[in-house]
């Protein structure tokens, strides 16, 4: 476990999250997790890849270049191919069970 801080819309935060980075936690991240802390899945470089929520409760996605927030969204569960606005390479997802996901609602467009 490790602690994610950035700032967004001139606030500070800090989350602690479970790094995803072998192929496996890529590929799994929030499926059939009842509860779990948030996680952030990293790239090797920059990409448009999509995700999904098959299987996921509701979450936020906040997408990342480097250390720039390129996108936010609140997903919603078994919606197919969700991307960002540009390419990214980290992505960080906050399930509906933790107290940041009520933080970043208020920054979410439904």
């Amino acid at each position: 476990m490790k602690t994610l801080r950035f700032n967004y819309k001139n606030k500070n935060f800090s989350i602690k999250v479970i790094e995803c980075k072998s192929i496996f936690s890529k590929t799994f991240g929030l499926m059939f997790r009842k509860n779990s802390l948030a996680l952030l899945f990293i790239f090797k470089k920059p990409s448009k890849i999509s995700i999904h929520s098959f299987f996921c409760k509701p979450f936020i996605a906040i997408w990342f270049l480097y250390n720039k927030i390129i996108d936010i969204k609140l997903i919603k569960p078994n919606k197919f191919s969700i991307k960002p606005k540009n390419r990214f390479n980290k992505i960080l997802e906050i399930p509906s069970n933790t107290k940041d996901f009520l933080t970043f609602c208020k920054f979410v467009q439904v």
